[in-house]
């Protein structure tokens, strides 16, 4: 049961979403030689106010 798991800030459409899953899928079932139906994907979409870089939240940031 392989398991790719992808952090991102928020504003995908749910069209790139699907294509992200869809090529990372591929991929991994490629490379790995694994069954596509056995590959998890899983998506976290996290907040602007919850990730920051050099002390300021990207919400912030210009």
């Amino acid at each position: 049961m392989p398991l790719i798991r992808v952090e991102f800030l928020k504003g995908r459409t749910q069209e790139e979403k699907k294509k992200l899953i869809r090529a990372l899928t591929n991929t991994y079932a490629e490379v790995m030689g694994s069954d596509p139906e056995s590959i998890y994907v899983i998506i976290e979409e996290r907040e602007w106010t919850d990730w920051a870089l050099g002390g300021v939240p990207f919400s912030e940031r210009p």
